[in-house]
């Protein structure tokens, strides 16, 4: 899988926001064509829109996260809760490599301080995809 982490990479370098880099490199693995993970990962990149909150790497990762496991159902059996216990593991972990979640903080853009790149997070992002939702 090392592939794929370099390919998140050279996606990125290619002009892809951080969350599509992640979500088009894993969709076939979640059956999901890489243009529709294109169109559907365009919003969320810098932060969510250019909002600089929540790592658009993350939000990838968070995305493939629901394409595991979700059943696709409403109903009250529905897999939300595990959905939502897998996105905050997976957000701790990022967290817990990172400092933050924050798009501006992990870049330093109120203080100056680079916690991690993009490029850095979306390498992380990529590792976390490989280690929790990958079989």
């Amino acid at each position: 899988m090392e592939t794929r982490i370099n390919l998140t990479a050279e996606k990125h370098a290619q002009g892809y926001n951080c969350a599509q880099a992640i979500l088009c490199t894993y969709c076939d693995l979640f059956g999901m064509d890489e243009e529709t993970a294109f169109r559907v990962s365009e919003g969320f990149g810098l932060g969510m829109g250019g909002m600089q909150s929540t790592c658009g790497a993350l939000t990838g990762v968070l995305m493939l996260a629901g394409l595991k496991n979700s059943n696709g159902l409403v109903n009250p059996g529905s897999t939300k809760g595990s959905s939502y216990a897998l996105s905050k593991k997976l957000a701790e972990e990022f967290k817990e490599m990172n400092s933050t979640t924050i798009c501006k903080e992990l870049k330093g853009i109120d203080d100056g301080i680079v916690k991690r790149s993009c490029p850095g997070c979306i390498e992380d992002a990529a590792k976390l995809v490989e280690k929790f939702l990958i079989d």
